[in-house]
């Protein structure tokens, strides 16, 4: 199913809202009818209708996961492309209510989306490191800093070891900071690490390797090109070194063959190019 919204209410957020709660609840029977027409004659109408009448639980769910200062707008709609998957994949053959099944659709959408964007750096990559996250924010809330036993009691629970526990804290205790940000000292106190951080760019050790960097990659550069016939280098150079470059079409017309030739005598002269930079 495509993931064009352009099927839901449109306006302001309350506007979308109200509109989206207006919208009858589907019984059991249409419900039904409604998947089927997906399911056997791929009905794109049933589909948006399913949709429509699930939005009021997405919004419902969506505002559960306030507290990471996400927009809810934005909840919202990762909520709602979670549950148009759970449209496509729904059997009505299962003998459960769409809603029951789709709440891990929704709900998983919406957890890549925080974890993409809750911080500047990714806070969990791994499947067991998302849902400690999210479990461990959840403890949070009520505990505060966990005491040893805590930890050893959600790493128990979550068949994880303390030290993953303890550094998932730990990551959720820190903040973004801005690299320049300001001048003087924030309001907890903290320097932007332009302020501290030395600037090595001019280091004299720093500029002599990089000129040394730059000339050994010159010499290789020169040296891959000597190697190659004069039609390959003459072809490289029109097309990625002259001021203005030539077309395949154009080279072809000059060399008396197709364009798709230059193209296979540029690619090899690139290979060479490569391996001997590489070497």
């Amino acid at each position: 199913m495509s993931k064009d919204l352009s099927i839901l209410p449109t306006g302001t957020l309350e506007a979308y809202i109200n509109s989206a709660y207006q919208i009858p609840v589907l019984t059991a029977e249409e419900e039904r009818s409604l998947a089927l027409r997906l399911r056997d004659h791929q009905d794109m109408e049933a589909a948006k209708r399913l949709v429509l009448a699930h939005l009021r639980f997405v919004i419902r769910i969506a505002r559960g996961y306030l507290g990471y200062g996400l927009p809810l707008a934005d909840l919202i709609q990762e909520g709602t492309v979670g549950l148009m998957k759970a449209v496509r994949r729904f059997d009505p053959e299962m003998g459960v209510r769409l809603v029951s099944f789709a709440v891990h659709w929704i709900r998983a959408e919406i957890h890549e989306y925080i974890l993409r964007n809750w911080r500047i750096v990714k806070i969990a990559t791994t499947k067991a490191q998302r849902k400690l996250f999210f479990n461990l924010r959840s403890s949070k809330k009520r505990l505060g800093w966990l005491t040893k036993e805590e930890v050893e009691e959600v790493a128990a629970d979550l068949g994880v070891r303390a030290e993953v526990v303890l550094q998932m804290e730990s990551r959720l205790a820190n903040q973004d900071l801005s690299f320049d940000g300001d001048d003087e000292e924030g309001e907890d106190g903290l320097m932007a690490p332009a302020t501290y951080l030395p600037d090595l760019r001019l280091e004299p050790s720093r500029l002599l390797e990089r000129e040394d960097t730059d000339r050994d990659q010159r010499e290789r550069l020169y040296a891959a090109l000597e190697g190659l016939d004069e039609r390959s280098r003459t072809i490289l150079f029109e097309r990625w070194l002259a001021e203005k470059k030539q077309t395949l079409h154009e080279l072809a017309e000059r060399f008396g063959v197709s364009a798709e030739r230059i193209r296979q005598i540029e690619k090899n002269a690139m290979k060479k190019v490569r391996l001997q930079l590489e070497a």
